[in-house]
This record gives structure tokens, C-alpha cells and sequence, in this order.
């Protein structure tokens, strides 16, 4: 059967991973492109034409922190290249689908300025462009989800559309230049510098060679670091180099956190919305987690493993009534709305139950992580179907047929995210790297006798959550432990050789146990922001990154500009 012109471009999104870099899944490319691929040459396969653009600073991953280092760049005068794999910049606001994780001080202090100028833009926009009751237009707190993980659950194309207010004085300055759809794929260095990366147009073939004097990782996994040869490290370090207390015995390169294929699904009462039988369905109904502590049970269950205390817990589940589990991540709140605007409420899952632990994205063969992805969407539907028909309900029965996917609020045909969330990265091997026994709770207590984090005297920002680190595909069980309020530390931003290439997600320099306290939202953003300010002060100094930290004068001037920004550099006492 013949797809339509608005299938076909539908399909050219639904992505897979392979090695790092998004595939589409279903995607072929057009019969005279194939053709010019496979005609034969002289030095066997012909290229299609590529492409150079120049800029001051290539930032490479369009997710939270490139969004917010593109930001902070074109804000110092700086022209910048922003690229993305989707269709979507965000990452794990929109693409992932992911409300933001936050500390509980975030409506007053706790984040820049900028991402706080964020939040209240997406407040704004639901305002301005959303029939709102005039209960909720009156609070100016308005949670449009009244979701209970974050205090401003929202849709992730809202998300979406206030970052690209954000960018448009700067893309309409031609400050930035934004393009979605392009991979890296190889990358060129001279010594301990990066000349050059290139991308491809995931829809056309075509390949992009961008040169700046500077470049930016942004990418969900690291992906710049193997291809410019940059020095990094994954997984669980050994306990005999970080001096953590929850860090392995030995070294486990392969332990990653669990990613997670997200979906938004909306109740409507009385209404049937049973999907198909998904192919794998009867593999994940069955299936328990082979974890260490154990896991409380079969994972399709409302019971799991409490993280804190790896206790069996049941949330609960009530769409109809919106509690438990539906309440966690609830991005719709239709109370919040006119009546008719929403049939029903809208929880995003992404949940303990469909937390993928049985395979790693990183640094394995293509077809592996293909594989990977590809249980990890059978996992979701897999538990949407059994949320749908087999979940048992508080009044004795089972299932709850109302549920139903919502593939317009993520922007993809399957109604699975866009992209999957990633928790844990590829990770540089720093100048400075941050150890639980600078941030953890118990650890500063014990080993510094101290209530308040280590203090850095070249802090780039704050952030603060507990050190959350989901079941890995390795077979650890939660690790949930406290963590301290925290500084960003400049020598976590700048790689041990490299001179130009800076890190703005997850991969700057945390351990595999610190990693789950800098992961989130808002320091994610903080690193971004701090890193693009880095690229634009260096560029007006002449100078490189590492002679910021090192040069008492030079980080006096850059902390000067952080705060002149609106970049806390520590926490209020």
C-alpha cells in the first residue's frame, strides 16, 4: 500500500539507535541517491556532495545543555552551529519526552537565570496560546500537568516551542544556525585539537564537514569523544580509584544505567484503546528483572523495587482517579483547561517498569544496539497493553481499555518518544573528576565530617538531586543514596588533553555514582550555559579553556561574567 506524503515523512522519524547515532528505522533513501551511492568509481563507492560551513563554535547534540551552550554563545557574540540527530531540539525536555526533574527550591533558587527565564516561558506560553481555566491563568505556579515528580509537568512540543523562542532573536540575527536531522560521523584533529566534524543528513545522504576553532559535545552519548579520539570512560569505576564507598570492587566498563523508550498515554473513561498484542508480549509479562538485590517480582507488576530501600512498592495505578503511578509523571491536568480541550488526563511513562536493563548503547556493534532499541519499544507497548488488559484495578477487575497513546504530544506515528532517555554517558577523562566523597551525603559525613558539599574554587554553577542511579544492564538494583547541594567545577568541563572540544551533557567528568546527581535538567542546562559562556570568553581572550582554571585573573574575569549572566556559582547560605 502506498504511504502518504505526510506517513512518509512520519516514518523517516521513527529512529533506532545504532552505535551512538540515530538511524531511521524505516527510512530508504531516494532510487537516484541509492543509484549515485552504488555506481561504481575508481575508488569504488561514489560520494554524494558534501557540504562546509564554518562557524565560531559547532556545538554537536541539539538535547537540554546545546540548547542552552548555544544560548549562552550567541549571548557573547560568538556564531554558532547547532546540530541535532531528530527532528527536535530538547532532548530530554522534548525529543525524550521527559518533564524536568528538579530540586525542590527550583521556583526560587536553585538554577540560572536563563533556565529559569525557560520554565516561566513555558507558564507563558500556555497562557497565551491554551484555553486555561481562570483558576489556573491566575497562579502563577501553574503546573498544567499537576504532575508530582516535577512542580511543571507540560507537554514536550510546549517545551519544544519555548526553546526555539528562545533561539529565534539569534537564528533571525543568522547568530545561529540550527541543523536537525544530522548525525556525526567522522571527525579530523591535528594534534590535541579538533579541525573539523562531519554530519549526515539523515534524509538526503548529503554530508556536512563544519570548522570552528572550538567544538561542543552535546550529543546523549558522547558521541564526539571516540570519533575525535578524545580520552574517556564508561560504566562503574573500581572502588580503589575514586574512593567512593558505593563504587565496584573492580572496574565494569559495560555497567550503564537502563534507558527507557517513553510514551504519553491519556485516559478517556468508558472508551476502548486496547492496542494489538505487542510481538513480545509474552517474554516481557513473564519476564523478572535479573538484578542484585533482587527485583520485587515479574517487571509487568505495580510492584517494584523501592529505590531507597529496594523494598517491594506498589504506587498504585488509578487513571480514573489520577493517582499513583498515572499522577507521577502526569502532563495533562484537563482541570487545568476548558472543558473539551483534553478528553482526559495524560501521564508520561517512564516508569521502573519499563526501564530497559538488558543490553548497553554504548560502544557495542551496530546491530546490537538496533536489537537494544528495538526490545526497549516492545518493552513500552508491552506495558501499555498490560496496563490495558491485565493491570488490576482497585475495584477487583483488570485492565483499563480508556488508555490510549498520544502520538501527537511526542511527534512520532508509534506514539513512542522520538528518542530514548538516556541516563548515563561516555564520559571524558577530566582534569577534575567529582567523586561521591565530594557530594554524597553520608560520604562527607564520614570521611570530611562535613554537612555541606565540597567547596570548588572554580565553580561554573550549582545543582542539586539525589545520586539516582536506575537498575543497570550489568544487574545492580537501584542505588539511591543522598547527595548534598553541589558546585559545578570547571576541571569537570575540560578534558585532561584535548583544547577545544567541551563536554555540555553527561558526559563531563562525574564517576558513574555522581553521574546520577548531574544528570537532570537543570544542571544539565547549567553545564551548557557555563560551557557556551566558556566558549565565547575564550574566543574574546584568545585563549584556551584550561587556562581559564589555571590563570587566577582569567577565572576571576569568567566568574565575573557567569554572574553578570545570571549563573549561580553557589548555593545560598
Amino acid at each position: 500500500m502506498k504511504m502518504s506524503p505526510l506517513a512518509q515523512r512520519q516514518s523517516r522519524r521513527s529512529f533506532i539507535k545504532r552505535a551512538g547515532l540515530l538511524v531511521p528505522a524505516t527510512f530508504a533513501l531516494p532510487a537516484a541517491v541509492q543509484a549515485q551511492r552504488s555506481a561504481s568509481a575508481p575508488s569504488g563507492v561514489r560520494k554524494l556532495p558534501t557540504k562546509e560551513l564554518r562557524a565560531d563554535l559547532a556545538i554537536i547534540g541539539g538535547g537540554v545543555g546545546g540548547c542552552a551552550a548555544a544560548l549562552a554563545a550567541a549571548r557573547g557574540g560568538l556564531n554558532v552551529i547547532l546540530t541535532e540527530e531528530t527532528d527536535w531540539i530538547g532532548g530530554q525536555l522534548t525529543s525524550q519526552a521527559v518533564p524536568p526533574d528538579e530540586n525542590r527550591f527550583i521556583e526560587t533558587h536553585g538554577a540560572t537565570r536563563s533556565y529559569q527565564a525557560f520554565r516561566q516561558g513555558v507558564r507563558g506560553y500556555y497562557a497565551r496560546n491554551f484555553p486555561l481555566t481562570a483558576e489556573a491563568r491566575a497562579n502563577p505556579l501553574l503546573n498544567p500537568g499537576n504532575g508530582s515528580v516535577s512542580k511543571l509537568c507540560h507537554e514536550p512540543r510546549v517545551a519544544l516551542a519555548v526553546l526555539h523562542e528562545m533561539l529565534a532573536p539569534f537564528v533571525t540575527a543568522r547568530r545561529v544556525q540550527i541543523l536537525l536531522l544530522h548525525r556525526p560521523t567522522a571527525a579530523s584533529t591535528r594534534g590535541d585539537r579538533v579541525e573539523a566534524v562531519t554530519l549526515r543528513n539523515i534524509e538526503t545522504g548529503h554530508d556536512v564537514v563544519l570548522h570552528a576553532p572550538q567544538f561542543v559535545d552535546a550529543t546523549e552519548l558522547g558521541d564526539l569523544l571516540p570519533l575525535t579520539g578524545t580520552e574517556y570512560v564508561t560504566g562503574a569505576e573500581a572502588q580503589r580509584d575514586t574512593g567512593e564507598p558505593h563504587a565496584k570492587s573492580e572496574a565494569q566498563p559495560g555497567n550503564v544505567q537502563s534507558f527507557t523508550c517513553c510514551f504519553a498515554a491519556e485516559y478517556v473513561d468508558g472508551e476502548d484503546h486496547v492496542i494489538d498484542r505487542p510481538r513480545d508480549y509474552d517474554f516481557w509479562r513473564d519476564h523478572v528483572p535479573p538484578l542484585t538485590p533482587p527485583w520485587s517480582g515479574k517487571l509487568l507488576s505495580l510492584f517494584y523495587s523501592q529505590p531507597k530501600t529496594l523494598k517491594p512498592f506498589n504506587m498504585g495505578f488509578d487513571p480514573a482517579k489520577g493517582t499513583g503511578l498515572f499522577k507521577y509523571r502526569q502532563i495533562v491536568e484537563r482541570r487545568n483547561f476548558s472543558p473539551g480541550t483534553y478528553a482526559g488526563n495524560t501521564t508520561l511513562v517512564n516508569w521502573p517498569q519499563n526501564d530497559y536493563m538488558l543490553g548497553n548503547l554504548i560502544d557495542v556493534p551496530d546491530e546490537e544496539a538496533a536489537r537494544h532499541i528495538d526490545r526497549a519499544k516492545q518493552l513500552s507497548l508491552s506495558l501499555l497493553h498490560w496496563l490495558q488488559t491485565e493491570c488490576p484495578r482497585p475495584d477487583g477487575g483488570s485492565g483499563w481499555k480508556g488508555l490510549r497513546l498520544r502520538p501527537d504530544l511526542v511527534g512520532t506515528e508509534d506514539g513512542l518518544a522520538k528518542y530514548p532517555y538516556i541516563r548515563e554517558s561516555r564520559r571524558i577523562k577530566a582534569e577534575f573528576t567529582v567523586t561521591e566523597r565530594h557530594v554524597g551525603s553520608e560520604a562527607r559525613q564520614t570521611i570530611a565530617n562535613s554537612t555541606t558539599a565540597e567547596t570548588f574554587a572554580d565553580s561554573v554553577g550549582i545543582g542539586y538531586y539525589s545520586i539516582d542511579l536506575h537498575p543497570s544492564c550489568s544487574g545492580d538494583n537501584y542505588i539511591d543514596i543522598g547527595a548534598l547541594p553541589f558546585q559545578i567545577p570547571l576541571g569537570a568541563l575540560i578534558p585532561r588533553r584535548m583544547e577545544n572540544l567541551l563536554p555540555a551533557g553527561k558526559n563531563i567528568g562525574t564517576t558513574h555514582i555522581t553521574n546520577g546527581c548531574y544528570r537532570l535538567h537543570p544542571v544539565e542546562w547549567n553545564i551548557g550555559e557555563s560551557v557556551g559562556a566558556l566558549a565565547s570568553f575564550c574566543a574574546a581572550r584568545k585563549c584556551v579553556p584550561r587556562a581559564v582554571r589555571r590563570d587566577a585573573g582569567l577565572l576571576a574575569d569568567f566568574h565575573a561574567s557567569l554572574t553578570a549572566q545570571g549563573v549561580p556559582l553557589a548555593w545560598r547560605t
